[in-house]
């Protein structure tokens, strides 16, 4: 059985920097390609940053030059490092994992259950 496990969130002002954690067990990250994702209230999911299993990352615009994500493919680890936190970073972040190493659209099968990032002006 697989599992996606997240961590590390929590409540911060604006500033601040956050680095949360993801684990999987029943797969590994070697080779995957692997996905944080948040939504915020009343807002549609967004794809944060995605690492493909050839260590390619992508970001999406807002958060670019403020956070950072890396893979321990030795300890089954993703980490997202957020520095210069804004209020509007507030959500429940998820990680996903694919069951390819190319990340694309529809790649993400398998999701945590997320960890909430609070951050206060």
């Amino acid at each position: 059985q697989v599992q996606v496990v997240e961590s590390g969130g929590g409540s911060v002002q604006a500033g601040g920097s956050l680095r949360l954690s993801c684990t999987t067990s029943g797969i590994s990250m070697d080779y995957r390609c692997m996905g944080w994702f948040r939504q915020a209230p009343d807002k549609g999911r967004e794809k944060v940053t995605e690492i493909s299993g050839y260590g390619i990352t992508s970001y999406v615009d807002s958060v670019k030059g403020r956070f950072t994500v890396s893979k321990d493919n030795a300890k089954n680890i993703l980490y997202l490092q957020m520095n210069s936190l804004k209020p509007e970073d507030t959500a429940l972040y998820y990680c996903a994992a694919a069951n390819t190493g190319l990340c694309s659209r529809d790649a993400y099968t398998y999701w945590g259950q997320g960890t909430q990032v609070t951050v206060s002006s």
